[in-house]
């Protein structure tokens, strides 16, 4: 009987609980070896994996991976969500400059670090979804370009000037809100969305779970000629979750399989097509090849 060679991958992933044992090799494997990168901070990494094949296996925003998608990236998706979370406590106001809530949104210039980012995708869509606010009425001012090279930015973002840093503007008046992440920079900023974790709550209860924000995807020619690989990658890392107890339950952010995040990613897909991101609308199956579709919990 043969046996298949070990395969070293190149690896890109973030420190979080879910994936400690899979980083730390307490999760071992007779068919892949893992080689980590050491990068701090993941999303800095997403621009050398789309646009120069840089990994063999990586973490990587939803977003993104539809972008790449589009145009032709050669990456597949695997469905193990790495990172999840509720979005809407992202967006921040200065009340030293006066109160807003999402109706006051219109008309006002928003901070975001990239419009692509996965993030802006979910915060936008569940403004319009929940409040009614028509993100082609705000001025979205960036400060970088999207992931992959390719992406252009609908007319209704502006580049900020160059060197100038988000929080800053923020504080000084020069951005009515923000999308600074899970934790605010400063202690005086507040949520748009009053009690936004209670909301975010709600929309996870109601579309299915929590929004996916990144996941993992594989180099689409090991995928066609070692699926064995790619299944070991996940069973690996689903392990690697189950011994993460902290996060389990109904809203269990880590989803892994097609099904369990079917809803989460038709939600996305539709988001980043409104959104003028994606020319085109996949279906969720679209997003897998024949190997990654069939990987189930």
């Amino acid at each position: 009987m043969l046996t298949q060679t070990k395969v070293k991958l190149h690896t890109l992933l973030g420190d979080y609980p879910n994936v400690k044992a899979f980083k730390s090799g307490q999760i071992k494997s007779d068919i892949v070896e893992l080689d980590f990168d050491d990068v701090k901070v993941p999303s800095s990494a997403f621009k050398p994996l789309v646009r120069e094949g840089k990994y063999d296996l990586g973490e990587l925003a939803i977003t993104t991976y539809l972008l790449a998608k589009t145009y032709n990236k050669p990456y597949v998706l695997i469905p193990a969500t790495v990172m999840a979370r509720g979005q809407l406590h992202t967006l921040a106001y200065n009340p030293e400059r006066g109160t807003m809530t999402p109706k006051d949104l219109h008309g006002k210039r928003i901070g975001v670090r990239a419009y692509s980012v996965t993030t802006g995708v979910w915060v936008r869509g569940m403004l319009q979804e929940l409040y009614g606010v028509d993100f082609t009425k705000i001025q979205w001012i960036t400060f970088e370009d999207a992931h992959v090279a390719e992406y252009k930015d609908p007319a209704w973002v502006q580049r900020a000037p160059a060197g100038r840093e988000i929080t800053k503007m923020l504080l000084d008046g020069e951005l009515d809100a923000a999308i600074l992440g899970d934790k605010f920079p400063d202690p005086k900023l507040k949520t748009v969305v009053p009690d936004a974790e209670a909301v975010n709550k709600t929309w996870a209860e109601t579309h299915g779970g929590m929004p996916t924000n990144h996941l993992m995807v594989i180099r689409d020619q090991i995928s066609r000629t070692r699926p064995d690989v790619v299944r070991e990658v996940f069973r690996m890392l689903r392990e690697s979750r189950a011994l993460d107890t902290a996060s389990q339950g109904p809203l269990d952010p880590y989803r892994f399989g097609v099904e369990p995040n079917r809803r989460a990613f038709e939600t996305i897909i539709e988001f980043a097509h409104r959104q003028s991101l994606i020319p085109n609308k996949f279906s969720v199956d679209e997003l897998f090849d024949e190997t990654t579709r069939a990987l189930e919990t």
